[in-house]
């Protein structure tokens, strides 16, 4: 049964930005840090689907009716405290956008017998995991504080499928989702 998420795919500016934080951080113990392949913005994690049930996820996912919107990619966080995180990550903004996209597709998903966890959305996209042994992020948090990595339009929601390696997930996309086009004289 493959692993499948929805998410937001980054262009290959924003991921090169990001990637210099890792590029500028030596010797940061226990921390994987996520190859430009790796990296993205999940939206919904669906776990393992039967493959039987995947034309029916996609068919359930079919004309989004939000709007297209931009985001901006600034600032880093951690889950975990400063001194021994779990996960290093770059926040998102605007994220009002971001919550409604995340309750349609989910409320999509659970029309169709999909359950999830209760607990908040907080939209970020994963630069580094840690395990066992962390080293603080106290220095690195402080240092990229205020930084900006990048803009992009959030045009679709991709459905990903996750292989688990050695060397950390591989993700391709089976599937995008467009959403809708601003109407003349709606923008921004």
């Amino acid at each position: 049964m493959p692993r499948l998420f929805l998410g937001l795919e980054l262009p290959a500016s924003v991921k090169a930005q990001l990637l210099r934080v890792a590029g500028e951080t030596s010797g940061l113990e226990g921390a994987r840090w996520q190859s430009a392949g790796q990296l993205h913005l999940t939206l919904v994690f669906l776990g393992e689907v039967a493959d039987a049930r995947l034309p029916e996820v996609v068919t359930s996912l079919e004309g989004l009716s939000l709007p297209m919107f931009d985001l901006d990619v600034c600032s880093l966080g951690c889950f975990g405290s400063a001194s021994a995180p779990h996960n290093l990550w770059a926040g998102i903004e605007p994220e009002e956008p971001l919550a409604a996209l995340h309750h349609e597709l989910r409320t999509r998903l659970e029309g169709i017998g999909f359950a999830f966890e209760s607990r908040r959305f907080r939209p970020h996209i994963t630069l580094a995991r840690f395990h066992r042994r962390r080293g603080s992020v106290e220095a690195l948090l402080g240092n990229w504080r205020g930084s900006e990595f990048g803009a992009f339009p959030a045009e679709a929601v991709s459905l990903f499928q996750s292989k688990l390696r050695p060397d950390g997930s591989e993700y391709s996309v089976i599937e995008r989702f467009p959403l809708n086009r601003p109407v003349r004289g709606e923008e921004g």
